[in-house]
């Protein structure tokens, strides 16, 4: 009986690494996939709330979770290395915008650290900067540059284009000299368009 117990016991964990080893193979971010499953539920904890979130600004939900991912990998309680705070690494200056434009008299940069605040924060100042982009043709690589560089920086790469308004998200990101920036845009489209993919599996 015992031999028995050990025999099944060991098909049960060849079958179970089996499927795990085809969720991999099957995964477009095998990487991504095996780090989510010793997460536990930190990369879904916040889904519900970003969903309602992303709704209420008019934005993909799947975007704002791509950004969550590159900022922070859903830790709440993460701070930058110049201030930044919570899931979606918002700064004072964007959050005290946020506070006035709201009439929130009793805000403080602590409360970024709630994941609800951080996230109505971060979908708000997000949004501006695609409203800012939208007659682009794709405003999210420009949307993202500025979250991540700031505005004043995105208007110099447009200009080194030599395009002015006519350039294209293809011709800022060839001109992004920041290598961090130029890799934050490129890992959120990615990561934006995985969690796409797997929305429709």
């Amino acid at each position: 009986m015992a031999r028995f117990l050990k025999r099944l016991a060991l098909a049960l964990f060849l079958a179970a690494l089996a499927a795990a080893g085809l969720a991999l193979w099957k995964s477009d971010d095998p990487s991504y996939t095996f780090f989510s499953w010793f997460a536990g539920s930190r990369y879904t904890r916040y889904d519900a709330i970003i969903h309602d979130l992303s709704k209420k600004h008019g934005l993909d939900p799947m975007l704002i979770k791509a950004i969550v991912w590159r900022e922070s990998a859903f830790h709440p309680d993460k701070l930058g290395a110049v201030g930044e705070r919570g899931l979606m690494q918002v700064g004072e200056a964007a959050a005290k915008d946020w506070a006035n434009a709201e009439k929130i008299e009793t805000f403080m940069p602590t409360d970024l650290f709630d994941p609800k605040t951080n996230l109505e924060v971060g979908t708000w100042y997000f949004k501006k900067a695609l409203d800012r982009w939208k007659g682009k043709d794709d405003p999210i690589p420009f949307a993202l540059a500025e979250y991540n560089a700031g505005k004043v920086r995105v208007d110099r790469w447009i200009a080194q284009t030599g395009r002015g308004s006519e350039a294209t998200s293809r011709d800022l990101v060839q001109v992004i000299d920041f290598p961090t920036t130029r890799r934050y845009v490129d890992d959120i489209v990615t990561r934006h368009r995985f969690y796409e993919q797997e929305r429709m599996r």
